[in-house]
């Protein structure tokens, strides 16, 4: 038989078999056990983009764990009073199993993201962690804390800043800007209009620190604001917020009008740098006629000129009369929408696009493998946990353009040389 050394036994057990033996021997009942220092810990630990010193308004990440070597019945986390900061938690408190020192032991974490409203130093006081625990026979309350955690937080000393109302303060780690037209501004005439929806997302915010409304404005454009719809998602990585702007935008001259595109900046707070996204510039407003009673043109004053206009007009139409009984493509004008959406870096609309696309052709650029990864990395960025990059989306449109298959000729009619249609 092997024998095993003292000092190999776990302190707990060793202290644990020494007061069983002692009990035993004077013929008294085992006292409860006591809790050595480390049975119970709570430590809250900040994280912050890039491990860097945060600036005002910007996430930091407290994570509260917990390790506990006895058996829990009942718990409470207490939060303390978080002065200076706003906050919110991140998805529900994880309990799990670990061991300390070779003994099976509970794990606990809560994730919170707090934000600083100045710059200064900061102190975040301890969490309490209420626990009932059995303890012998019966069972006590025992409150473990963490200990203080010290914030330094930077005033930001570039232009613009947490402090300046304009332009807007965006701390985020990621920020995309999606602009849906409905119809296109392109053909719009004078007295009619079109909903334009702008949708800003950023990770690392909540919603109501996106920035307030951009302001359309351009001569020649009438704009009529709608409401803003904000909306914060809770994700293990922080939130994630969206604003969505609409306008009612509406051309007031006959011209083609353009408006302007706005820039919105924001600091990357992973890579510590400002950088800018931008709602694009669109042309409103078409050169065609409003109202189908307008006056036309007065007619020619000389009949020489009006016969020549008929055989100019004539000469003209010759190629739409030799164009008459060709059936257009739709997957042309889905291409050319593509095309439209990669070059304004319009994702979503991008995808809304490839959705309209008619079964087989969806099919067929789903099983090529030039465009097949592509549309996979798409519906990654879009609609998985927030971490996949945006593929190249002019290179994807391009490579769906090469993959369509070319449109095939209509089989003959087989009854056309009883009619006479076939010469």
């Amino acid at each position: 038989m092997v024998r095993r050394s003292p000092d190999r036994i776990p302190r707990l057990v060793r202290r644990h078999l020494h007061r069983a033996v002692l009990a035993a021997l004077l013929g008294v009942p085992a006292p409860a056990l006591a809790l050595d220092e480390g049975d119970l810990t709570l430590t809250v630990t900040p994280e912050v983009g890039g491990n860097a010193v945060p600036y005002p308004r910007e996430m930091i990440l407290l994570r509260i764990q917990g390790t506990y070597r006895t058996q829990i019945t009942l718990e409470e986390l207490r939060q303390p009073p978080l002065q200076n900061f706003s906050w919110t938690q991140l998805g529900r408190d994880r309990w799990f199993k670990t061991s300390v020192d070779g003994l099976e032991a509970r794990g606990f974490e809560r994730v919170i993201a707090v934000f600083p409203q100045a710059a200064g130093r900061f102190t975040i006081d301890p969490f309490v962690h209420r626990l009932t625990v059995v303890d012998g026979g019966g069972r006590r309350v025992v409150d473990v804390r963490s200990s203080p955690v010290p914030v330094e937080v930077k005033a930001w000393t570039g232009p613009g800043g947490p402090d300046v109302k304009e332009p807007w303060w965006l701390p985020a780690s990621a920020v995309t800007v999606t602009d849906v037209w409905s119809p296109e501004p392109e053909t719009l005439r004078v007295g009619e209009s079109a909903r334009r929806t702008v949708t800003i997302e950023a990770k690392g915010m909540t919603g109501d620190g996106l920035p307030p409304r951009p302001i359309l404005r351009s001569r020649g454009v009438l704009t009529f604001a709608g409401p803003i719809d904000r909306q914060t998602a809770i994700t293990p990585s922080g939130p994630v917020s969206r604003a969505t702007y609409q306008w009612d935008v509406r051309p007031g001259v006959a011209e083609p009008v353009t408006l302007a595109a706005i820039q919105v900046p924001w600091f990357d707070t992973v890579t510590r740098t400002m950088r800018e996204a931008e709602i694009p510039a669109r042309i409103v407003g078409s050169r065609a006629k409003a109202d189908p009673d307008e006056a036309d043109a007065p007619p020619p004053a000389s009949p020489w000129l009006a016969v020549l206009a008929g055989l100019g007009a004539f000469a003209l139409g010759l190629p739409l009369f030799a164009r008459a009984g060709r059936v257009p493509d739709p997957r042309a004008a889905l291409l050319r929408r593509l095309a439209r959406a990669a070059r304004r870096g319009e994702a979503r609309a991008f995808r809304s696009h490839l959705a309209a696309a008619d079964p087989a052709l969806a099919a067929h650029w789903a099983g090529d493998p030039c465009t097949a990864p592509g549309l996979a990395a798409l519906d990654r960025a879009l609609f998985g946990e927030g971490t996949a990059p945006l593929p190249d989306l002019r290179r994807l449109a391009r490579a769906l353009a090469r993959s369509t298959p070319a449109p095939q000729a209509a089989a003959p009619d087989p009854l056309a040389a009883l009619d006479g249609a076939a010469r």
